[in-house]
């Protein structure tokens, strides 16, 4: 089963990172993600590839790197530091990385800006992820979304794109068609977000909002509505070959159980 499964590890220093990594390994979890955000930036993500790279080499890792949380003094010096940050990434067969600007964009210094720069490298080759958030036209009146989208996908740098989270599974499907068009010449691969339902995940989000991440009033006042509909979103994954991304904490066996039993029962 968890070959068709990603997930996110969330940890505060390499301590922590090095139990989860344990954990992960006693439980036969091979595909992981590493976000950038919150702690996990600069010295303590500069420090977690190395300590992964030496001592776990058996785990496919995708690496978020967040243009935004990695921007050091100017934007030359930022993407000096991301293009040494791909070129020596690219040593190792089993580490990729999704690109994402951060949750504030630097003015000319985003995704689509450090793309554009990329393609015009001579002798790199490389391929990277990117994020998308299907929400944002509806629930946040941001037009522009789709428009980034055509202009990465336009530079042949992507193979796999990465549904942020959110709960209105009819515009996810219009994404995800209008996506399909957009990239029927390319061979992307699709990658989605996934919480499963608990009372502490709702008073969290309650409490304090994430920042473009649409979930319905419906949901956080029912955790059964929730869960029916985390088992749509589980099946509509499954039928459009869209791999989940695990982002709740699954670090203990009873957590990770739960990740299994509601994977299994769903869809």
């Amino acid at each position: 089963m968890n070959s068709n499964i990603r997930f996110e590890l969330s940890f505060k220093n390499i301590s922590q990172l090095d139990n989860k990594l344990n954990f992960c390994k006693l439980n036969n979890i091979k595909n992981i993600n590493i976000p950038c955000k919150g702690l996990i930036k600069k010295d303590l993500f500069n420090s977690t590839i190395k300590y992964i790279s030496k001592n776990y080499n058996e785990f496919n890792v995708t690496y978020h790197y967040s243009l935004y949380h990695q921007y050091s003094k100017n934007k030359e010096k930022s993407y000096q530091d991301f293009l040494d940050f791909v070129k020596s990434s690219k040593t190792n067969k089993k580490h990729e990385i999704l690109l994402v600007s951060g949750s504030n964009k630097k003015k000319n210094f985003n995704s689509v800006d450090v793309l554009a720069y990329l393609k015009k490298e001579k002798n790199l080759k490389v391929k990277l992820g990117i994020a998308y958030n299907p929400y944002l036209q509806k629930y946040y009146n941001i037009s522009s979304e789709r428009e980034r989208l055509e202009r990465k996908i336009s530079t042949g740098l992507i193979n796999s794109i990465w549904f942020q989270y959110g709960t209105d599974i009819k515009v996810l499907q219009n994404e995800v068609t209008y996506l399909k068009k957009v990239a029927k010449e390319e061979k992307i691969n699709l990658f989605g977000s996934l919480f499963i339902p608990s009372k502490q995940f709702i008073a969290r989000f309650k409490f304090r909002p994430w920042k473009e991440v649409y979930i319905s009033e419906k949901y956080l006042y029912a955790l059964d509505n929730f869960f029916d509909f985390t088992n749509d979103l589980v099946s509509f994954y499954k039928k459009n070959n869209i791999t989940p991304v695990i982002e709740s904490d699954f670090s203990s066996s009873e957590k990770l159980d739960s990740v299994y039993r509601f994977l299994e029962n769903e869809g």
